[in-house]
Parts: structure tokens; sequence; C-alpha cells
């Protein structure tokens, strides 16, 4: 892997010492990563809600699964080529090619009716595309902060995160409802544009554990999953992320959608349950940036986790779409937490050099293997209705709690004050 040269290192190290708040990189990366955020949330709306008003619910879910499969094959690679070639031209690259697909689809949707498959042929894309982009956005935080700044950045991502879901959301809903699909996915591809300058203007600092790697990328990867494998903390964690997800991801992609158009509350209703959720995790996000420490924070994580899938259960069975709303800001306060704890714990307990494999991990669970299901969620709504899946996907994500809290090197992880 190229190392940063001295000149930059030593430009940036200064800034790195400043609390994460103040420091011109950190805003630089939060405010690029809030414009990739915005544009997710209004392209994964629109993609759902095109697939669903143009198939069946099984044919909805087929259309978000597509993304998972190279997702699921490539992720791995993504993480080793993040700490081989340096996250941020693998994430310049990545907005830069997801802005050009997603304009390319609305220009086709203003001019013609494709159908789904240009619908599967963009979400293909967007899996490629993602398995690169996770893993590298997982392994910049170290390189713009020291380590007692990172739980705060984590907080300040998530915050980013939940901004992108509260304006993203109810944003895609409007613009489907006055523009359709094809205006929809045309804001997204701004969105994903107005990272690109901000992303250029960061320089990023060296990291002491980096040295030039002369192996093959086969045998980085195969460190890096030997590094994770031997570690009390971080194995764990990633089981621990990938049974919240695959219990997480199917109703809130699917489920809410199919919920949305059988009670009538259109796309703005998605949204709507969507902010609601992304209302409560930004609570929860403030909560870690403000405070920047949570005692036993493995314990809280574990225990957020259980709590939570009790709402995620209940949504299923409330009628009206401001109550529906109400159970998603607990949903996002309880479910946000125990993430931003996830992710916080990810960055202060592994190793800076071995953090894009290791997200790559992590983001090939929740965002490779999770979004499998979404087929799954889809075929079993429209065999038994929303209750009962609904309620199925919240007992395994309250099993994702009970087994952090039942790992000891979990349970009493910490975070660094």
């Amino acid at each position: 892997m190229t190392t940063t040269n001295a000149a930059t290192a030593t430009a940036t190290v200064p800034e790195a010492t400043r609390p994460a708040h103040r420091s011109p990189q950190v805003l630089r990366w939060l405010g690029a990563y809030t414009a990739s955020t915005l544009g997710d949330s209004v392209y994964y709306l629109t993609l759902s809600w095109s697939a669903v008003s143009s198939g069946s619910p099984a044919q909805a879910g087929l259309v978000m699964a597509v993304a998972a499969v190279p997702r699921a094959l490539l992720m791995l690679g993504g993480g080793v080529i993040a700490d081989r070639l340096g996250p941020r031209r693998v994430v310049i690259a990545s907005d830069a090619v997801r802005c050009l697909v997603v304009l390319g689809l609305a220009a086709t949707l203003f001019l013609a009716s494709p159908g789904l498959w240009a619908l599967a042929a963009v979400a293909l894309v967007f899996g490629v595309v993602d398995a690169l982009f996770l893993p590298a956005v997982g392994a910049l935080p170290p390189r713009i902060a020291e380590r007692d700044q990172l739980a705060r950045v984590q907080g300040m991502r998530g915050l980013a995160h939940r901004l992108g879901a509260v304006l993203g959301a109810p944003l895609g809903g409007l613009a489907v409802a006055l523009g359709g699909p094809a205006t929809a996915f045309g804001i997204a591809g701004i969105l994903f544009a107005l990272s690109l300058p901000l992303l250029g203007a960061l320089k990023l600092r060296s990291l002491p554990q980096e040295e030039t790697r002369d192996g093959t990328a086969l045998r980085d990867l195969a460190d890096g999953l030997r590094y994770l494998r031997g570690h009390q903390a971080l194995g764990p964690l990633m089981i621990v992320v990938l049974l919240a997800d695959l219990g997480f991801t199917g109703p809130l992609n699917v489920g809410l959608a199919v919920l949305s158009e059988q009670r009538g509350w259109g796309a703005s209703g998605i949204g709507w349950v969507l902010a609601g959720f992304g209302t409560g995790a930004a609570g929860a996000s403030l909560l870690l940036t403000v405070k920047g420490h949570v005692p036993r924070a493995g314990l809280v994580m574990g225990w957020t986790m259980a709590v939570g899938a009790v709402s995620i259960g209940a949504l299923a069975y409330i009628p009206l779409l401001p109550l529906a709303a109400l159970a998603a800001v607990s949903i996002g306060l309880l479910a946000g937490l125990s993430g931003a704890l996830c992710n916080a714990l990810v960055q202060t307990e592994c190793d800076p050099a071995y953090l894009g494999r290791v997200s790559a991990v992590s983001s090939l669970g929740s965002l490779g293997l999770a979004p499998l299901s979404f087929p799954v969620t889809g075929a079993a709504i429209g065999l038994w209705g929303p209750g009962p899946v609904f309620v199925a996907s919240a007992a395994v994500c309250a099993l994702s709690g009970v087994y952090a809290l039942a790992v000891p090197a979990l349970r009493r992880a910490e975070l660094p004050k």
C-alpha cells in the first residue's frame, strides 16, 4: 500500500488534535458524507417505490436484492483495495460512478418506461460500487481524527446518516409525488455530485502502522481475516451486526413499502415513517457526539438491541400513519444508539491498518448478505401478511442483542475517554 507523503502528514497532524467538530478535515468529510447519504436515501426510497409500483411484492424484493449479489461477492476485495489504494480515492471514484448512473436512469425514465429491468440493472451497478465504497468509508475516520475523537466522529457520522433519512426520505417521497421517479432519481444524482469537491479537498494523514506491502491482495485479505478471527471483541461483533441487520433490513426496505401501499399512505407515508426512525436515531447519535463516551458501551449496545426489537414487531399492527411515525422514533432511538455504539467499537477496537478489511466484513454482513432476504421477505408478506413477518424479523433483532450480552468481551467493551 502506498503511504501518504511526510509533508502531507505533518501538515494535517495539528488539525487531528482538535476536537472533531472543530476540525476542517472532519467537517469536509462530514459534508461529503451528508450529501452522499442524502443521495442514497432519495435513491433507495425511489427504487423501492418504483419497484413496488411496477410489480408484485416478491418482484420488488427481487429488485431490491439484486444489489446484494455483487456486494456479497466483491465486498472483501473492496476492503483490500481500500487499505491498499487509500480510502479517499475509492470514495471519490464510487460517488462519481453513482452520480453518472443515477442521472442516466433519470434521463431514461424521462424518455421511456423501461420497467423493472432498468431498475434491476441500476441496482446491480450500485451493488458493485457499494462493494468498494462501504469499506473505504469505514476506513476514513482514523485518517482525519485521533483515537480519542473516533467515538465523536462516529456520532457525527450517525447524525449525517440520520439527517439523510429525515430529509432524504420526505424529499424522495415528495419528488416522486410531484415529478415521478425520474425527477427523484435526478435529485439523487445531483446530491452525489455535491460530495465530490469536498472529498477532493481532503488531505489524509498517514498511520503509524502503515508500511509498503509487497504481498498479493489475497494475502492481504487472509491477513485481515486472521486478525479479525483472533480478536476477542471484533469477531463476535461481526455476528451481532449480521443478526441485527438480517432482522431489520427486510421490514425496513420491503415491508414498509408494502405496508404503505396496503394502508394508502403512499410514497410520502414511507418517507414520514423513515423520517421518524431517522429522528430517533439522530438523537442517539447526538448523544454520542456530545459525550464522546458511553459508560459500559457493550452492555448498553446489547440491551438497546433487545428492547428495540419490540417496537419493530409492533410497527406492523399500527394502522395510523402518525402513530406509526411515533413508533419509528422509538425504533430509531434504540436501534440508532446500538448501531452507533457498534460502529464506534469497531473504530476504537480495530488496528487502523486493518480497518478497510474489517469494515468490509461488517458491510458484507449488513449490506451484502442481509439484503438477500428481500425476496424472502416479499414472498412471506404475500403469503402471510406483514404482521407475522415483522414479528419474526423482530425476534432475529432481539437475538443479536442477547448474543452481545452473552459474549463477555462484548458485554464488557468500553469506549476510550
